[in-house]
């Protein structure tokens, strides 16, 4: 941290939080509440955090060993893994740039930040301040598009972190792999939910899954994709969809006061519309195209696996709904799918909480809730698959840009060497018996 060119940590904040929140209206329409919530927030707590953790986060470690290595100072230390490249996307420009920056700051590597090329304003603010605070021979950003990426991408790193889509994901674990560099991709994919209409309150479900999605107009990594329920409880919940649309934006959601943000641009938006005049469901509400590349979130009924809405990640503000017969036909659904980031589950059945721990893979499983879980440092954040590898936040971000280093230091005294003489050649019989001992052991009965 001491890289750090400033006075107080309330300053850098006070200095240049109206201009970050401009970058992102810019950028994404976004209004102060989403610029401040998912972006701004988590990036001064989880400064502070690594600052308060950093001292125990890198102290070497001493593990338990066996009795006849006690003597050995069997220690792991934390070493930077050394220059570190960034690569971050556009839908949320700051905090998924600045996360894996204070990790590669407090573990001491160096870092470029390659911010992405659709979020112009907040890219050409990110290289005015990251030289303005920090040591510019340490941290740098490349500004540019494909070209400066390629090229980016095809130098020597320690450590690559990378946020985006799948098929970007590819293409920098290919490159990756060319340098042998250590890779960790933050992906996407169809995130599911299962809403247990027996047991879930609907309305709350609605609610809370409905929040989520329209987190910066749906382009988010971990929004709900599309939504499982029983196929009695659909029209409930399309209803409970209404009312929580109904509280959330009383003038409509392209009315200004609604506050909701823009996609991203012309072809994205273009993209939107065409899936929704494409799918072979029912636009039961919203979904109407306004101005400034604003769209309305759509709820879309009886879809099913093979419209065109679940081609791939929707990215939008477009939520289907897939009635289902029961909890195991959604489970066969995923699982027949490609990994996902997260699975939503709204239940509180115990024995559908435990089909969802036991019968699926996700990066997460988040019971009840959406979106809410990138707050929580306690466990790591990351994919599995197609949604990625590795992960991070809190100590797991520190431990991303961390190398393990084992050390041990056996003593060169007669006791030790003694103890080591049956390892020597010529090797005899006895010695031969002696690490022997280990084949002889029984295997406890199950």
């Amino acid at each position: 941290m001491s890289s750090l060119n400033y006075t107080s940590k309330e300053q850098i904040k006070e200095e240049n939080a109206d201009a970050l929140k401009a970058s992102l209206k810019a950028d994404l329409g976004r209004y102060p509440f989403e610029a401040t919530l998912p972006e701004l927030g988590p990036m001064v707590s989880s400064a502070l955090h690594a600052a308060e953790n950093l001292e125990t986060w890198s102290s070497p470690e001493k593990p338990q060993v066996e009795a006849w290595r006690s003597g050995w100072d069997t220690t792991i230390f934390k070493a930077p893994k050394g220059t570190v490249v960034n690569i971050s996307p556009w839908n949320f420009p700051w905090v998924l740039t600045i996360l894996p920056l204070i990790s590669a700051i407090a573990t001491g590597c160096t870092c470029l930040i390659k911010p992405s090329e659709h979020a112009q304003a907040s890219a050409a603010l990110i290289a005015e301040l990251i030289p303005k605070y920090l040591d510019p021979d340490a941290y740098a950003v490349c500004l540019g598009a494909v070209e400066e990426a390629t090229y980016v991408l095809s130098l020597k790193w320690d450590h690559i972190f990378y946020t985006g889509s799948e098929k970007v994901g590819r293409i920098v674990a290919e490159a990756a792999a060319k340098q042998l560099t250590p890779v960790t991709l933050e992906l996407g994919g169809q995130s599911p939910v299962f809403v247990d209409g027996d047991s879930t309150n609907i309305e709350i479900a609605a609610k809370r899954i409905l929040w989520g999605k329209q987190q910066n107009a749906g382009q988010v990594c971990v929004a709900p994709n599309h939504v499982f329920v029983q196929e009695q409880y659909q029209s409930a919940l399309v209803e409970a969809f209404r009312k929580a649309y109904d509280s959330f934006w009383p003038n409509g959601p392209l009315d200004s006061s609604s506050e909701m943000a823009r996609v991203v641009n012309v072809h994205h938006y273009e993209r939107n519309k065409s899936l929704l005049s494409s799918t072979k469901g029912k636009v039961a509400f919203g979904g109407q195209a306004g101005q400034d590349l604003r769209i309305e979130p759509a709820i879309v009924t009886g879809v099913t696996m093979k419209d065109p809405l679940m081609g791939e990640e929707i990215f939008g503000p477009i939520l289907p709904i897939i009635p289902v017969a029961d909890v195991d036909a959604a489970i066969s659904h995923i699982q027949l799918s490609p990994t996902p980031l997260v699975i939503y589950v709204f239940t509180e059945n115990e024995e559908i909480k435990n089909k969802f721990v036991q019968r699926t893979q996700s990066g997460q499983l988040i019971l009840n809730e959406t979106f809410a879980q990138v707050a929580v440092y306690e466990i790591p954040f990351g994919g599995q698959g197609e949604s990625g590898y590795g992960s991070y936040l809190g100590k797991y971000s520190f431990d991303t840009f961390t190398h393990q280093r084992g050390y041990i230091n056996v003593p060169a005294d007669e006791g030790t060497e003694g103890f080591m003489q049956g390892r020597y050649p010529p090797y005899s019989a006895p010695a031969l018996e002696f690490f022997s001992q280990a084949l002889k052991t029984k295997i406890p009965d199950a």
